[in-house]
């Protein structure tokens, strides 16, 4: 590699492959054997902690970093999880076809009318705990890079001609 490789900055296009783990080893997400994923760094596609540790990187290094959870997808945020009447959950309960058990995720509409998915917690007679937090929250990801390609941030697009 030579000095004048262009290396990840912000507003950078970058094209890669990459793994998500935990500290287990079990693989999270990857797309090693796939299609790599291509963004511009600061777009909102990846989460801050990982791009952070992308910076200076250039096409043809690779990076495994373990991340902590505040650098990851968060620490467990107890206001996250909420208890609401189990009359609510009625129709949910009385599906014979999908039961809904701790561990089963739910979906709600938040204001704007997206989906909100949430994990039953706890259940009792009388409530449910819908937990919000990400599944990740809480947990150290191993993070594994292997960088394709580099654009400078003033590069809007590049033809390749064969």
């Amino acid at each position: 590699m030579t000095e004048s490789a262009t290396r990840i900055q912000p507003g950078s296009r970058v094209s890669l492959h990459f793994s998500l783990a935990l500290d287990t080893g079990a693989i999270i997400d990857s797309n090693f054997e796939g299609k790599p994923a291509s963004f511009r760094l600061g777009d909102g596609s990846m989460l801050p902690g990982f791009e952070a540790v992308l910076l200076g990187l250039a096409a043809g290094e690779t990076i495994e970093r373990r991340l902590l959870p505040e650098s990851a997808f968060g620490d467990v945020n107890p206001a996250n999880r909420h208890q609401f009447p189990i009359a609510k959950f009625s129709n949910l309960l009385e599906d014979d076809l999908v039961p809904t058990e701790v561990g089963s995720v739910v979906s709600f509409k938040d204001a704007g009318g997206f989906d909100l998915p949430g994990v039953v917690a706890a259940m009792s007679d009388t409530t449910v705990t819908i937990d919000f937090n990400h599944p990740l929250a809480g947990k150290p990801i191993v993070f594994r890079a292997a960088i394709l390609a580099v654009m400078a941030p003033e590069v809007e697009t590049l033809e390749v001609r064969l």
